[in-house]
């Protein structure tokens, strides 16, 4: 009977990652969707003309900040571990 409980559990499927970790990898996704939404446009149709928006707060600082901060999170939820007590 161990023998057949034990091949039962060998069987099992797992996933890696947790439900907590799916969550936080969503959340550091769309983070960095808003980071390259916010970095877009600021051009020119007019290839003569130059356009100084392209250099505004928003495409220069903002947005990197948010793609860094997304990847921060995405690497929070490959480490976080649902299982560990506090």
């Amino acid at each position: 009977m161990g023998e057949q409980k034990r091949k039962e559990e060998a069987q099992k499927r797992y996933f890696i990652f947790e439900r907590k970790n799916y969550q936080f990898m969503l959340i550091g996704i769309a983070f960095i969707a808003l980071g390259f939404i916010l970095m877009s446009g600021g051009g020119s149709d007019d290839p003569n003309v130059f356009n100084p928006e392209i250099y505004s707060w928003r495409r220069i600082r903002l947005a990197p900040a948010l793609i860094l901060i997304g990847f921060g999170i995405e690497v929070y939820a490959i480490l976080l571990n649902p299982h560990k007590k506090k």
